[in-house]
């Protein structure tokens, strides 16, 4: 991937304390690089699909060794696209895959979870174990279990569920330890790379043949939306959902010394998809120290089509019009090579530590 003159900075680049250092002093190479977070977001992952072939088809592969990938919701998807065994050809799947979706007014949550599992049928095409046996990434998947009321997909009991998640994040997200208990499904080659855990109760699960699809499908499913997937093979009874709604941008304590590359969606690192209205809620300084992010800069949202990423919102702007729709998501798709032409000029040439802010 070659890359290419613009006028304007496409990336943001922010780094925590100790990679601020280490970079600043040393550079950055491939081989620097150990684990990699995918946060929640849905269609936000398709604006920045540039920045993962650059990554996944071209940086990453010059120094191959062991690498965990972690992601919740789309970002699981993600990661699994790149453990296939051509990841450009999975991650762009992908993406053709999700802007087809196509969904009426007042579709039903077991419409759109029928509709997202044939899209995860449609991408793994019968490779699962390829995922699991990658010689390269090892993938983990984040979901929770859903207590009391938001076992259930009955909406008015799901919404009442909801609200009280929504009063007890007010008061303090420790208290999402009531609604939600953390499972994360992983290679089983290799432990999660995080240390221990002790926001909320979690546990550890490793990923098979018999799973991973179910992983991957809980691990979208978002209340109201879609339907929670009970019963994950090896996890007991129960009703799994969403990863992000506790782990929206993966603010985890990750083990070990490696550089974290974190190619995101913004650069703000937001704990759960509760805090999203919530400015005060931040990523914690503490667990971000080896974190390097790569974020789409504001200059280059701006001159995207509606000045954003793509994003959920869109099957309802476009409702009736999925061409238009899907023109603007593929517009997005091919302007994001431009944010990882940017990153490949950057660490190539020496000069992405003159581009690093704190995180």
């Amino acid at each position: 991937m070659s890359a290419i003159q613009i006028k304007y900075p496409a990336l943001t680049i922010k780094a925590g304390s100790r990679a601020l250092v280490r970079i600043r002093e040393r550079g950055l190479q491939p081989a620097d690089v150990g684990i990699l977070p995918g946060a929640a977001g849905g269609p936000k992952a398709l604006g920045i699909q540039g920045l993962d072939l650059a990554l996944f088809g071209d940086w990453l592969p010059r120094a191959p060794r062991e690498r965990s990938l972690i992601g919740a919701s789309i970002g699981s998807w993600r990661f699994a696209s790149a453990c296939l065994p051509d990841a450009v050809a999975g991650i762009r799947r992908l993406g053709e895959l999700y802007s087809e979706q196509r969904f009426a007014k007042g579709v039903s949550m077991a419409e759109v979870s029928r509709s997202c599992r044939r899209m995860l049928e449609d991408l793994l095409t019968g490779q699962d174990a390829k995922v699991l046996t990658n010689p390269h990434y090892r993938l983990n998947i984040l979901v929770v279990k859903s207590h009391g009321l938001l076992q259930h997909d009955h909406r008015g009991s799901l919404g009442l569920g909801l609200s009280s998640v929504i009063g007890n994040n007010l008061l303090g997200r420790s208290r999402l330890a009531r609604h939600f208990e953390r499972l994360i499904l992983h290679d089983a080659r290799l432990a999660p790379p995080l240390a221990e855990l002790h926001d909320f109760p979690s546990r550890y699960l490793a990923l098979d043949s018999a799973n991973l699809r179910h992983a991957l499908l809980a691990s979208g499913s978002i209340p109201m939306i879609m339907q929670g997937v009970r019963d994950i093979p090896g996890a007991g009874p129960g009703t799994y959902r969403d990863g992000g709604l506790l782990d929206y941008h993966l603010d985890l304590p990750y083990s070990g010394d490696d550089i974290v590359l974190y190619p995101h969606f913004t650069d703000r690192v937001i704990p759960g998809w509760f805090d999203k209205g919530m400015p005060w809620r931040r990523g914690d300084a503490g667990r971000m120290q080896n974190v390097l992010l790569l974020a789409p800069s504001r200059d280059y949202l701006a001159r995207l089509p509606h000045g954003k990423l793509p994003d959920r919102k869109d099957f309802s702007r476009y409702l009736g019009d999925d061409v238009s729709r899907e023109r603007y998501w593929h517009k997005a798709m091919d302007e994001s090579q431009r944010l990882g032409d940017e990153f490949l000029e950057l660490a190539d040439s020496g000069r992405l530590a003159e581009r690093m802010l704190a995180l």
